[in-house]
């Protein structure tokens, strides 16, 4: 079944913009799905008319079958969702505000008292059930909405930018979470500007840009267009000589460090079989950069190739 399906939707503000120019998209009930864009590419517009915040120009979006315009009650009803800006009572209790949630679902109290323990207790928050919310830290904050959308049981959890501004244990531990959470049946549509965070959840990706959907593929086919891949070696010795190696380009970025630009079908083994025969050691190789980020910024660089990065206009704010 799919979850999601969005057909030709448009959106046209007031003041002229076109936020979204016919979007079509369809997400598979069970897929962690990867929504990425530059900002003002249309991502959270579309967010909010799918959660009938926003009111679209044009289009249909139906939510597992249930259509947004004749049957949005039962289309919210399968939706939750975390948005990027952080929106709690922050002068209300914890269990507060996730049994407060479950009501607007038409949950009684005593139905939502064991449901709210349940997912509060998911998400390392149970001990804090009597904590008011604004004494909370930012990470304990994004984790408090993550419980509030889920109090309903969603079939469909909408994360708008959910690790922003948290430290990298509490984003590991979410990742845990969500990944457990979607194994368990619950589709996700994840947006994030950490785009290692898309690579290592989601199965699938479809980037936004300008209102339009320019790719969108399984994320194992999309990593694969990548052309070229730079690894950063460190080296047991220092290297006195950069070495010339067949089919890659090769830099010395330190005393002890190179950088070595690979075709994404040359084999690395032979990489390694020419840095031995050069008398250099490798100790640890990575990526340079996250292979999503790399194809991102390839799709949607806005900048001028005459203007040096630093200098290059900054994106505006979310259409």
């Amino acid at each position: 079944m799919v979850a999601l399906s969005i057909k030709n939707l448009v959106k046209v503000y007031a003041n002229g913009i076109e936020a979204l120019k016919g979007i079509d998209l369809d997400v598979a009930e069970g897929d962690f799905f990867a929504l990425l864009g530059p900002n003002g590419a249309g991502k959270t517009t579309m967010i909010g008319i799918i959660t009938s915040l926003v009111t679209k120009t044009a289009g249909n979006v139906r939510v597992f079958g249930h259509d947004i315009d004749t049957d949005l009650n039962a289309a919210k009803a399968c939706i939750g969702v975390v948005p990027q800006e952080i929106n709690l009572n922050t002068f209300d209790r914890v269990s507060n505000i996730v049994i407060n949630q479950a009501g607007f679902y038409g949950m009684t109290v005593r139905e939502a008292k064991p449901r709210a323990q349940q997912v509060l207790e998911q998400l390392k928050l149970w001990d804090r059930r009597n904590d008011i919310a604004r004494n909370l830290s930012g990470g304990m904050k994004r984790r408090l909405m993550i419980a509030r959308a889920l109090v309903h049981s969603p079939k469909l959890l909408i994360l708008d930018e959910p690790t922003a501004g948290v430290d990298i244990e509490i984003r590991r531990t979410m990742w845990r979470f969500l990944r457990d959470l979607n194994e368990s049946g619950t589709t996700i549509i994840l947006t994030t500007h950490y785009l290692e965070e898309a690579e290592n959840l989601c199965r699938h990706v479809a980037i936004i840009d300008d209102g339009e959907v320019i790719q969108n593929h399984p994320m194992d086919d999309f990593l694969r267009t990548l052309k070229q891949q730079n690894f950063i070696i460190n080296t047991r010795d220092r290297v006195t000589e950069v070495p010339t190696l067949d089919g890659c380009l090769v830099h010395q970025l330190k005393d002890f460090e190179l950088e070595i630009v690979v075709q994404r079908d040359h084999d690395l083994n032979n990489v390694f079989a020419e840095l031995s025969d050069a008398g250099i050691q490798v100790i640890s190789m990575r990526n340079k950069t996250n292979r999503l980020e790399e194809l991102f910024f390839n799709l949607t660089d806005r900048s001028d190739p005459g203007v040096p990065p630093e200098t290059a206009d900054q994106p505006g704010t979310e259409a």
